[in-house]
């Protein structure tokens, strides 16, 4: 039963990762061009959290790692929208205490020796899953080097390629780890990284020939709207 809950946790911190994702995706299709909606950063805090939690539960470092290095960076790009000072106190409080929190009792517990010597993973897999991670992550810090240059928050095309190189990896891991949230996750996540990729590239959205559709086109402009 456990077990189950903690497979739950994990799926539902993926959903909103996936959310994010195809709420990005939506958006750039709507413009043509790739967008950085305040939604995508704002669902990546609550996921990150959950994920985070799960990846603790489940004694797996290269997740633990994963998290944590890229959690400041969705902040940041929500101070660079200009949305960070104005969100509730409370969220901004425990967006930052729960991972600390977190780290705290890694380390003073003992627990943060369990994840590292995990008796399921192997050393080769425990260095394969963490470098997948560092390079699937990285992605953020590019992308967040890029923004601060240009005082915006965007998405550059080296994001989506450097996601599909690590997606790639963790895929590979996730058969090794028998990880059912991994393994969907990212088989999901590959065709909107894959297709952002494309409108880099200047291919047409998908949009246009479903605009043509008046009453497709009422709905996607009507969900647009609500992606900020």
């Amino acid at each position: 039963m456990e077990s189950i809950l903690i497979i739950g946790l994990g799926f539902f911190a993926q959903g909103l990762f996936f959310i994010r994702t195809i709420a990005q995706w939506f958006k750039s299709e709507k413009e043509g061009v790739v967008i950085s909606p305040v939604i995508y950063w704002q669902i990546s805090l609550a996921a990150s959290i959950m994920m985070l939690t799960y990846g603790i539960l489940r004694h797996d470092f290269a997740i633990v790692m994963g998290q944590s290095l890229v959690y400041g960076i969705y902040i940041r790009n929500l101070q660079l929208k200009n949305v960070w000072t104005k969100m509730y106190w409370a969220i901004k409080v425990l967006a930052l205490l729960i991972p600390t929190a977190y780290w705290v009792w890694l380390l003073t517990s003992g627990n943060f020796a369990n994840i590292l010597h995990n008796k399921n993973v192997s050393l080769f897999w425990m260095i394969w899953g963490t470098a997948a991670q560092v390079v699937f992550i990285s992605r953020f810090f590019y992308q967040w080097i890029h923004s601060e240059n240009r005082k915006e928050s965007l998405f550059p095309l080296g994001f989506w390629i450097i996601s599909t190189c690590g997606s790639l990896m963790i895929f590979t891991y996730s058969i090794i780890r028998l990880d059912p949230v991994l393994f969907a996750a990212h088989s999901l996540g590959l065709f909107t990284y894959i297709r952002n990729i494309s409108l880099h590239y200047g291919k047409s959205s998908l949009f246009d020939k479903l605009n043509k559709i008046p009453v497709l086109n009422k709905v996607i402009g009507k969900v647009s709207d609500k992606i900020k």
